[in-house]
């Protein structure tokens, strides 16, 4: 069989991609624009994708194709209605990314809480060695102990955020974004609620018609001063026009791994705070350790060997 690999860069440099080729012939890019993508996937029974968009007109265009592999969880770029009347199989990925996505949310929030920009800085600009004194207190941080933490999602990584935020000592809510409350261990609240009373909010949940917009201007002005703000999930459930003025005004805290347009354009308003310290954005890494992409690729591969057989 002909495999073509799409956008091997989405999946990083460091990972080993030899287990994919026992199934044949393995062609990988490490990106493809979109006027690329016919000519690329050509005579593929198999195609490997994480983010290139297959609608119709390019799963019409390949007659040979039997089997797309999406390199994620998310199916929203095939076009899955098309695929099913062509007779071509789709697979994703689900669950592999979990643990990542837990361990960066708690790393943000530690990041943020903790001031650790400021005393990292504090100490290399030598600050500390001419203080003379063994401490340095500029910047009060306080502990999650005996906060409330509230969860905006809780699904498979909501609930392991919440489970470790009880280790650590917080009060858990959560607000169910499907609007049915399932979880019984914490108490379901309005999200009007919720962000009123949570001293830290983590968003863990799908972009779709219920979450779009969930947090515009009127609900990111009910968190409490202080707050600590992060968004895991998707990038359009927050406004960040909105999200960029509150931080300015306020003492308010935000930790963004996910973005409405990815990568974060230069003209965004996030990029030009007054109070950049307030404000950490990573570049939609908390799905990417090593062990979580090892895992994708060990799930791509029992896709591709359950396909075969």
């Amino acid at each position: 069989m002909k495999l073509v690999l799409l956008d091997a860069e989405t999946l990083g440099e460091d990972l080993d991609l030899s287990s994919l080729k026992r199934f044949g012939e393995l062609v990988v890019y490490p990106r493809t624009a979109p006027d690329e993508t016919l000519q690329r996937i050509d005579g593929a029974e198999i195609v490997i994708t994480n983010k290139v968009l297959l609608d119709r007109k390019i799963l019409m265009a390949a007659p040979r194709l039997k089997l797309v592999c999406i390199a994620a969880t998310g199916m929203n770029n095939v076009d899955l209605e098309a695929a099913k009347g062509m007779g071509i199989a789709v697979k994703n990925v689900a669950g592999y990314s979990t643990p990542s996505v837990v361990q960066h949310t708690f790393a943000m929030l530690l990041y943020l809480n903790e001031q650790l920009a400021y005393y990292d800085r504090f100490v290399k600009e030598e600050a500390w060695s001419r203080s003379g004194l063994f401490t340095h207190l500029g910047r009060p941080f306080s502990e999650v102990a005996g906060k409330r933490w509230g969860v905006i999602g809780m699904g498979t990584i909501g609930s392991e955020v919440a489970r470790i935020a009880r280790a650590f000592g917080a009060d858990v809510v959560y607000y169910p974004t499907s609007g049915i409350a399932h979880e019984d261990a914490y108490a379901a609240l309005e999200l009007e609620e919720l962000l009123r009373t949570s001293d830290i909010v983590s968003i863990h949940a799908p972009l779709n018609e219920r979450t779009r917009g969930l947090l515009g201007a009127e609900e990111l002005a009910l968190l409490p001063q202080k707050a600590v703000l992060l968004n895991l999930g998707r990038g359009g459930i927050v406004d960040e026009a909105a999200l960029a003025a509150e931080l300015e005004r306020r003492e308010l805290y935000a930790g963004l791994d996910v973005t409405e347009q990815e990568p974060l354009p230069e003209n965004s308003p996030l990029l030009k705070l007054k109070h950049p310290e307030r404000l950490l954005v990573t570049p939609h890494i908390a799905w990417a350790s090593i062990e979580a992409r090892e895992r994708l690729l060990q799930g791509i591969v029992k896709n591709i060997e359950e396909f075969v057989k």
